[in-house]
């Protein structure tokens, strides 16, 4: 006899597919449970607002900060080097340019403020803008500051009593001065020794250890009156050997002076001298009493 089978009996793939069924029903439910009862939000607090507030706003400035036009920053230059784009920067215009373009086209060199308007013939109002951030060499602006002092020193020689001579003073002599002492003095005799005598009073420059105070010291009692005879010599056409006595110049560096010349065809000026790397710039006011051009 055939046994009829029963609607309630599975096979096993179908018992598998309805596990797998009820599961999914569960994980169904378990999904809206969460939506529905997942906790809201908890709302920011009145600090935590004002704290947005003020970040917002801080991110608004720096905004409006990077859309200002940036002003134009003048960084320090030497004005000799100003280029034709340069000088459009600056304000200056064409014919100013120029100016100072053929300037120094001829081998010179402007050394001052006063001196750069006097060759660009740039308006007092551009000049005031522009010239706090002209860088002059170091060597230009101790010159510059020696001759303002030189120019002190002869309107003070003209209201004083008469002076003695550099020249002649003696050891004791040059102690009297505040701030000389017995080595300062010997110090002030030896050179002048050795260089056969003072040409002229900025030479007390070069003596080891003088402070420009006690200089200034010297100045208000001495002076070079009688001044040691100089015959000048072209540093165009000296030798080596001529340059090299010279008591500013060694013979290497008299050699590079030549070198220098004889690439350059000529030496237009003593300032020109400076572009060679061990030539003593600060010295140069001394050096042009021993030395022409021509």
């Amino acid at each position: 006899m055939k046994l009829q089978k029963s609607h309630f009996v599975f096979t096993p793939k179908q018992q598998n597919g309805i596990f797998l069924l009820v599961i999914l029903i569960l994980l169904a439910m378990l999904g809206m449970y969460y939506v529905h009862h997942f906790p809201e939000e908890e709302e920011f607090s009145e600090a935590q607002k004002q704290e947005l507030i003020r970040v917002e706003k801080f991110l608004d400035s720096v905004k409006l900060e990077k859309q200002k036009p940036k002003k134009d920053t003048i960084y320090p230059f030497n004005p000799n080097y100003i280029n034709d784009f340069k000088g459009y920067r600056l304000g200056m215009n064409l014919e100013e340019i120029k100016r100072l373009k053929d300037f120094r086209a001829d081998g010179k060199w402007v050394n001052s403020i006063k001196e750069f308007q006097e060759v660009t013939k740039v308006s007092d109002s551009l000049l005031n803008k522009i010239s706090p951030s002209f860088k002059f060499p170091e060597w230009v602006q101790k010159r510059n500051s020696v001759k303002k002092k030189k120019r002190t020193s002869i309107a003070t020689y003209t209201s004083s009593t008469k002076k003695k001579d550099l020249n002649t003073a003696t050891k004791e002599d040059l102690e009297e001065i505040y701030g000389i002492g017995d080595k300062l003095s010997q110090r002030i005799i030896n050179y002048r020794l050795k260089i056969g005598g003072f040409v002229d009073n900025i030479q007390l420059k070069d003596i080891y250890g003088l402070p420009d105070e006690t200089e200034q010291n010297i100045l208000n009692e001495f002076s070079v009156i009688n001044p040691k005879p100089v015959k000048k010599i072209s540093i165009n056409e000296a030798s080596v050997i001529e340059l090299s006595e010279m008591i500013y110049f060694d013979y290497e560096l008299a050699r590079e002076i030549v070198e220098y010349r004889k690439l350059h065809e000529k030496i237009s000026s003593f300032e020109e001298l400076a572009k060679i790397e061990s030539f003593p710039a600060y010295k140069i006011d001394r050096i042009k009493l021993y030395l022409t051009l021509n």
